[in-house]
């Protein structure tokens, strides 16, 4: 994954969905097992722990056993925000930062799970960086970023929370941001702590973190699972079967990170070249961030949704299909749904 490219808007090109649809039409899709309901999931990215419950689900046989022949597509520079609005995807897996601009753009997508339940990305210096004790101590530091419109304005908002005057540069490299850290060529950035920050331990290159809610930052749901809003209203009954299928492969994650991991490695032979990754990576998901504080997995609340998305509108930085900032504050509890999750 390194990182998920957790901060990509959708773009409603017509040059780009006809391009979508292409790659997706007869020639690149399969016809569906007999007597099973085909249903397509985008992925965000290269398969990693966040999608562990997709691979559980289908090695253990839930998804065949709730009628289904689920196509997990591979990964493209396409965002699953744009394939699952424009109907090339049923489902895709996104997070609440991306979905937030997404949406406001006009965005046929609805939430349907909520996958992690905070934020699993931290801002992170490396550790040996003794002049760096706290967020404010970033004023004047460069940042090695993503691109996204959000960004900026939440380290901004850490920053000048923690005491400094959020004065940064900023060099978007996407994934590549983890190894300028590394190399020293940017002072910080923001990784998955269960992911690129297993990864540095592991490298003998550990971190220094700050999470963002240590300094008043709202909480968010960093990984989710979404919906076509058409397809999900034309379809509840299969879109309860997949979601209550994958609901259940993320609660064995939840409670047998292990196994979770064996079965993740075992759909993707040759994908994970450091088992440890996965094993604690999952480990930390599963302590940490696939259950609520009720110990559920996959619900949703409206106080998130209005916590960090209303904080992005609040900020003047979320805008409509017009490219302008929004003037009315979006119905959050519109934006997701828990009525396809299980008990």
């Amino acid at each position: 994954m390194a990182g998920v490219p957790r901060f990509r808007v959708l773009a409603v090109l017509s040059a780009v969905l006809a391009l979508v649809l292409a790659a997706c039409g007869s020639g690149g899709a399969s016809a569906p097992a007999p007597g099973l309901q085909k249903i397509r999931i985008a992925l965000d990215w290269t398969p990693n722990t966040n999608h562990t419950g997709l691979f559980v689900a289908q090695q253990e046989g839930w998804f065949r056993a709730a009628g289904l022949d689920v196509e997990i597509l591979p990964y493209t520079d396409t965002a699953p925000e744009t394939l699952v609005s424009s109907g090339a995807a049923d489902f895709g897996i996104s997070f609440q930062d991306a979905f937030t601009f997404a949406k406001a753009t006009g965005a046929e997508i609805t939430s349907v799970m909520a996958i992690v339940q905070h934020w699993d990305t931290q801002i992170a210096v490396r550790a040996d960086r003794a002049d760096i004790t706290s967020p404010k101590d970033l004023d004047g530091k460069t940042y090695g970023g993503f691109g996204g419109p959000g960004e900026q304005a939440k380290m901004r908002a850490v920053i000048t929370a923690a005491g400094g005057k959020g004065d940064f540069k900023t060099v978007v490299l996407g994934t590549s941001a983890y190894e300028a850290l590394y190399a020293g060529q940017v002072d910080f950035t923001e990784p998955f702590i269960t992911v690129e920050g297993v990864e540095a331990k592991l490298r003998g290159e550990p971190l220094k973190t700050f999470s963002y809610t240590d300094y008043g930052f709202p909480d968010a749901y960093n990984v989710i699972l979404i919906g076509n809003s058409p397809w999900l209203t034309a379809h509840h009954d299969l879109a309860k079967a997949f979601v209550g299928a994958v609901q259940r492969g993320y609660e064995l994650a939840a409670s047998d990170p292990a196994q979770a991991g064996k079965l993740l490695m075992a759909a993707n032979p040759g994908t994970f070249t450091e088992p440890a990754i996965v094993t604690q990576g999952l480990d930390l998901l599963s302590a940490h961030y696939l259950r609520d504080a009720a110990g559920k997995v996959g619900p949703q609340t409206l106080a998130t949704w209005s916590g960090y998305s209303g904080w992005v509108f609040d900020s003047g930085v979320l805008t409509g299909q017009d490219g302008k900032p929004l003037t009315a504050r979006p119905d959050f509890a519109t934006w997701f749904t828990n009525d396809y999750l299980g008990s």
